[in-house]
């Protein structure tokens, strides 16, 4: 029986094993399907700027298991090219895994920025583990008597991570502590750039400064920061800022399996891909999700987020189990864009293609943003029909029109 092995238990893994075990089903024919991920968890990643992290994972098992997919909780060390193995260490030691197909969707990690002290003094919302320790910390705030720099909070990076981030952040010490508390806390938004949200595009960038205003986040634009201590975080300009809470959302970088390939890769470490999602150069290899380069079109490159990493898994599962079954490949293509924004208590704003055109704000983004949040992005479980129906790639583009009407 063929094997084909995942690497990675994020959204573009996951949905992978999903639509390779539906096209196998499909088409009556055998094959091994076995997904390797760190924890046995699907991390609700874009969410984790919301309160309560904790809540915002799924098990995987109830996934994966009714359509026949083998999960292994264990961490990939080391792929064998030429053997078509990897290492990976498992609770009980090493173990090495054959495969016919490989998919590497080993997801993508924040790099700190190399500022003095960021990494001993800085927090994080990039995963699980990052987003417990900050939550826990905001606790440990909510009950520490007043001192210098407890109520500032300084967010580093106006991207899409950090300004979600900073207009959540009142919302979560009010749960943690109460709303005067929230009300007299000082937020700050950093970025180099001159702008807010840079890489979202001018379209919706009223919206965002509107809603910043609104809630009171204080912008230092074209900023640097030189270093971060356990009390203060300090700019090249020379002002400094007491603070106990300097959260870093800037660095996104491919995992380091990405390197053991040894090809060259893009800024950002990720492996070039042809149409079908194969890794350029390397044999019985696939790359979906934040490892790998690929075209959405003729002219824009997949971006390191949820929307391309659930289309992305699904083809590179399709091509994958269609290459091991003697079935036809399909190119990626996965031209319709579209961003949602959560704005905090000023709704959100929706947006459609790569010039970001503004379709929807306030109240009614906002249930657009929940419905995507709090269901969209959640696969099916303990339903073999409904894990099926959710994997089958031609339904893709009603679900599309769904989120977008």
């Amino acid at each position: 029986m063929p094997k084909l092995l995942i690497v990675g238990g994020g959204f573009a893994g996951v949905w992978a094993a999903l639509v390779a075990a539906r096209e196998a089903i499909h088409h009556d024919k055998e094959l091994e399907i076995q997904l390797v991920s760190k924890d046995p968890y699907l991390t609700m990643r874009p969410r984790l700027y919301e309160p309560d992290p904790e809540s915002l994972r799924a098990p995987l098992r109830p996934v994966l298991e009714p359509v026949g997919v083998e999960l292994l909780v264990a961490s990939a060390e080391r792929i064998d090219l030429p053997r078509k193995t990897v290492e990976v260490v498992a609770e009980g030691g090493p173990v090495t895994l054959s495969y016919d197909r490989l998919i590497l969707a080993a997801g993508s990690h924040l790099a700190a920025p190399p500022v003095p002290g960021l990494a001993e003094h800085g927090w994080s919302i990039d995963d699980y583990e990052t987003s417990v320790a900050f939550d826990r910390h905001q606790q440990a705030l909510a009950a520490m008597p007043d001192a210098p720099g407890r109520d500032s909070f300084v967010v580093l990076g106006a991207g899409f991570t950090g300004i979600e981030l900073a207009l959540e952040l009142r919302r979560r010490i009010e749960i943690h502590s109460d709303a005067v508390r929230a009300q007299k806390t000082t937020i700050f938004l950093v970025d180099r750039e001159s702008v807010v949200g840079a890489s979202l595009g001018d379209n919706p960038r009223p919206v965002i400064e509107a809603a910043l205003g609104e809630a009171g986040v204080e912008l230092r634009l074209g900023a640097s920061v030189t270093s971060v201590g356990k009390g203060r975080v300090t700019f090249e300009t020379g002002e400094s800022i007491d603070t106990r809470s300097v959260i870093s959302t800037v660095g996104l970088t491919a995992s380091p399996l990405t390197g053991q390939l040894r090809l060259k890769r893009d800024e950002t470490e990720r492996l070039p891909t042809d149409p079908m999602l194969r890794v350029q150069g390397v044999e019985s290899v696939y790359a979906a999700g934040d490892v790998a380069r690929a075209y959405v079109d003729d002219e824009n490159i997949a971006l390191m987020s949820c929307q391309h990493a659930i289309f992305m898994g699904q083809m590179a599962g399709f091509n994958a189990a269609h290459d091991l079954l003697d079935l036809p490949l399909r190119p990626y293509r996965q031209p319709f864009y579209q961003t949602c924004l959560d704005l905090g208590r000023s709704g959100a704003v929706y947006t459609t293609g790569w010039e970001r055109e503004v379709q929807k704000t306030g109240e009614e983004a906002k249930k657009l943003k929940r419905f995507i949040n709090s269901e969209l992005i959640y696969p099916p479980v303990n339903d073999r029909d409904a894990i099926l129906a959710a994997a089958d790639i031609d339904a893709r583009e009603e679900n599309r029109t769904a989120v977008a009407s």
